[in-house]
């Protein structure tokens, strides 16, 4: 896709306090603008495009991994980083010169200036501004902005290419192509997909370079699929769904983002529920994304410390980075599980469980040897050839220390 402009500008993705805090526990390990809402990272969004050297300012721990920008006196463009951009904005913001601010009903959008003029910038006279296609405010906000943040995407990604063809004997379902002659269905590079019915009634279906859906495989638009990916064998993945690069998916899901790095491989069910990175949700685990009495969901918050009211009916399992439940585990509706956690055998765990806890309903929770930990998250990274890095060690000895307040 074309960028709308050559210039390379510094720009810098801001996080508020406000903002970590209710993003919690997944903002814990990586700055929102890192966040995956459609098929690509809200970063990838504005890369797109604005290029350019990005850096962020979010929580101090983060800024070792995720470098600040330098108090020199530069000119920088400022985006807060939990807005999901759209096409529009993202071209507006592009345009923008020293000393202009854009702003919307939830408070700054961008602004051009040095970290001064940011740290003192005023938003009386700002421009107001649609924000994209909505702010990431609390972590249900993922799911339910992914839909259209997948759509979005697509038209940006598959505009003027040519996807890759589509084997003869998959079965899809709907127009091939929409009102503008646009493929519905874009297959990157290196991309298997057999036997598959693909639904796109609703909206596209992106499969990435490399990704494998294989025979069986039932999917509906929205839809993602990331890079080197494995959609297994009879899944049912229903739309407004994103699987970020290298995992494996199997069972039943429907509006649920998978960041990376995770894998759901085995039956059970997943609905309007957001997972982290380097996680594994075992066989015949499932989910509640609805109470029995259909009354609206509450959820624990961090910033609040206890448990908020939502306008929502649906919404499913929130799992932050790095953790795991067993064979069978079952979750209630809305459960927050922290960093770091490992949850098994029968019964419901209780619906907010704090990072670095392990256990089970029967026997209790208790704390997490965070050398065995470091000892196996090098381990599940190194599979994917990744380094567990000292940085990284760091960030998670700071969150296990951190956490523990928030344990009973």
């Amino acid at each position: 896709m074309p960028n709308t402009t050559e210039m390379k500008r510094k720009v810098v993705l801001f996080d508020t306090p406000q903002t970590f805090e209710n993003l919690l526990p997944i903002s814990y390990t990586r700055p929102v603008g890192d966040f995956r809402v459609g098929i690509r990272t809200i970063r990838e969004k504005w890369e797109s495009v604005i290029p350019g050297e990005y850096t962020y300012l979010t929580i101090e721990y983060l800024q070792e991994k995720f470098p600040e920008p330098v108090n020199d006196g530069s000119e920088y463009l400022f985006i807060a980083g939990n807005i999901v951009p759209d096409r529009k904005l993202m071209e507006r913001v592009a345009q923008l010169q020293r000393g202009d601010v854009l702003a919307d009903d939830c408070g700054l959008v961008a602004m051009v200036g040095t970290i001064p003029d940011y740290r003192h910038v005023s938003l009386v006279g700002a421009r107001m501004v649609a924000g994209g296609l909505g702010r990431l405010r609390y972590v249900f906000d993922i799911f339910r902005l992914n839909g259209l943040a997948v759509a979005s995407d697509f038209e940006c990604i598959t505009a003027g290419r040519e996807s890759a063809p589509l084997p003869d004997n998959n079965m899809v379902i709907g127009p091939r192509q929409d009102a503008s002659g646009r493929s519905n269905i874009f297959i990157e590079e290196g991309a298997q997909i057999e036997g598959a019915i693909l639904n796109v009634k609703e909206g596209p279906i992106y499969i990435g370079r490399d990704a494998e859906v294989m025979e069986g495989s039932m999917l509906r638009g929205p839809l993602s699929i990331g890079e080197h990916s494995t959609v297994k064998m009879g899944a049912k993945i229903y739309g407004e769904t994103t699987i970020g690069p290298w995992c494996k998916i199997g069972g039943e899901l429907q509006n649920v983002v998978v960041f990376g790095y995770s894998n759901k491989a085995h039956d059970g069910y997943l609905g309007n529920a957001v997972i982290g990175e380097w996680c594994n949700i075992g066989a015949g685990a499932n989910a509640s994304n609805l109470k029995n009495d259909y009354s609206k969901i509450r959820i624990w918050n961090y910033a609040q410390q206890r448990f908020m009211r939502t306008d929502l009916q649906f919404c499913g399992l929130i799992m932050a980075d790095h953790s795991k439940a067993g064979i069978n585990t079952m979750f209630n509706t809305a459960t927050v599980v922290g960093v770091g956690v490992n949850v098994h055998g029968g019964g419901f765990p209780r619906v907010f469980i704090p990072s670095f806890s392990s256990g089970s309903p029967e026997g209790g929770f208790t704390d997490v040897s965070i050398k065995k930990f470091m000892e196996m998250a090098g381990k599940v990274m190194a599979r994917r050839g990744l380094e567990f890095s000292e940085v990284d060690q760091r960030i998670l000895d700071y969150i296990y220390t951190s956490a523990s307040r928030f344990k009973m």
